[in-house]
């Protein structure tokens, strides 16, 4: 048994065997879709990259060690041209020898390795809210799915109200043609219907389970069959200020620019560093003795590029033109985020009225339809003209469905442009 279990774990997968859901509200589909979108991985590595690009520029201020050694011979050497009774001096060998360890400790370097590290914090920032900005467009995704099946499934309902209609008329038809006062073709035409209506309801259902399977593939979950979504409770009210994570995106890009230009300041200013050499060869620092000797040098050293003063001013206007370009951009943002918002919510005031029209249209048409159906019971109307009543009646019910969900789904289209999801 242990083993049966095994195998149908290595074909059918961990998943399969995680209890399925009966239920799923609009936001829980929001986080489950987020927790297992590949996109949420980036910021692991954008942190991590970050992380040991920071390491990295932390050991500017490490001290720097530098290994060398040479070996050279030299066609003439230093001679000292003084000749004494009694006193000779050596002169240097050709061949001389040097083998020397250099240590560099940078105690000062203008701010350089500090805004050096800020860059990378800050750009860290930006490319996380990119991939926000990106994970947020993941919910319009899972709207169009979540309202499609609602959809469905009420459209369901109301095609099995048709059937309950034209099951009443066959009902009445199918007595009337017993007792010889219809045509068998009336009974006929309403089966026909019938069928129609059965043939229906099997594509509004394979509809929904297609959506439902795209559904959990965004999600990561298993779900019943007849699992319930549920939408949130949704106001009237819509004006309200734009949070989108754009508006962020572009407040962090900024910022990463006005560290870019502290970051100009840093590289033209002095830099001073403290510094060793110590060695080993011939000759040492006696350029008079011909021995083998160990020799050190230690003191400060200041250093002061003016190259980069060349180009200050123009790595400036540089900074200020992309300052620019983001503002250009979210101006162009909010304009079209502003005309969204106005077309969106136009979209709700149409449907609002439409709405209130079919509830009007179906109290006629199903006063209609019930006149007619005491006619076909009386032999006045035939089972067409039945059915053109019915299916009258079913197509307003239809669009005051189809009408209510798209208002859901304006509503929703109106936060979602907010940033309220």
């Amino acid at each position: 048994m242990v083993k049966l279990i095994a195998l149908i774990l290595l074909f059918t997968g961990s998943k399969a065997f995680t209890q399925p859901l009966k239920e799923l509200t609009l936001q829980q589909a929001y986080d489950f879709a987020r927790a297992n979108y590949p996109l949420l991985q980036q910021k692991d590595l954008i942190n991590k990259s970050a992380f040991l690009t920071i390491e990295n520029i932390s050991t500017a201020f490490l001290p720097q060690v530098t290994v060398s050694g040479q070996a050279t011979y030299q066609s003439e050497v230093t001679k000292i041209p003084i000749s004494l009774p009694g006193f000779s001096i050596d002169p240097l060998s050709r061949d001389q020898y040097k083998l020397m360890a250099d240590i560099n400790q940078l105690l000062y370097d203008g701010g350089v390795t500090k805004t050096q590290k800020d860059i990378q914090q800050v750009n860290s920032l930006v490319e996380q809210q990119k991939t926000e900005v990106e994970l947020y467009k993941l919910k319009d995704r899972i709207n169009q799915l979540f309202l499609g099946v609602l959809l469905l499934e009420e459209q369901k309902k109301q095609t099995l109200l048709q059937r309950n209609d034209v099951q009443l008329g066959l009902n009445k038809v199918t007595a009337q043609v017993a007792n010889g006062t219809a045509f068998k073709t009336n009974k006929l035409v309403l089966e026909a219907e019938l069928l129609k209506n059965d043939a229906r309801q099997i594509e509004l259902d394979a509809n929904r389970k297609a959506l439902l399977d795209v559904l959990q593939y965004f999600t990561n979950k298993n779900f019943w069959g007849d699992i319930h979504l549920i939408l949130p409770t949704l106001g009237t009210a819509y004006t309200d200020s734009v949070e989108r994570p754009e508006l962020q995106l572009y407040a962090l890009q900024d910022s990463l620019l006005t560290v870019q230009n502290k970051l100009i300041s840093a590289r033209n200013k002095p830099k001073t560093s403290a510094f060793v050499q110590g060695g080993y060869g011939r000759p040492g620092l006696n350029q008079l003795m011909n021995d083998f000797n160990f020799y050190y040098i230690g003191g400060i050293k200041l250093s002061w590029s003016l190259g980069s003063l060349y180009t200050t001013k123009r790595d400036r206007q540089i900074i200020a033109v992309s300052h620019q370009t983001v503002a250009v951009q979210k101006d162009l943002f909010t304009l079209n985020t502003d005309t969204q918002l106005a077309q969106q919510g136009n979209e709700v005031e149409k449907l609002e009225q439409l709405i209130t029209v079919d509830n009007k249209i179906i109290t006629v048409r199903e006063a209609v339809m019930q006149a007619s159906n005491g006619q076909l019971e009386n032999g006045v109307i035939t089972a067409n003209d039945y059915l053109r009543e019915v299916n009258a009646a079913d197509q307003a019910r239809q669009n005051l469905v189809t009408h209510q969900l798209q208002l859901t789904q304006a509503k929703l289209g109106y936060l979602n442009i907010l940033g309220k999801l």
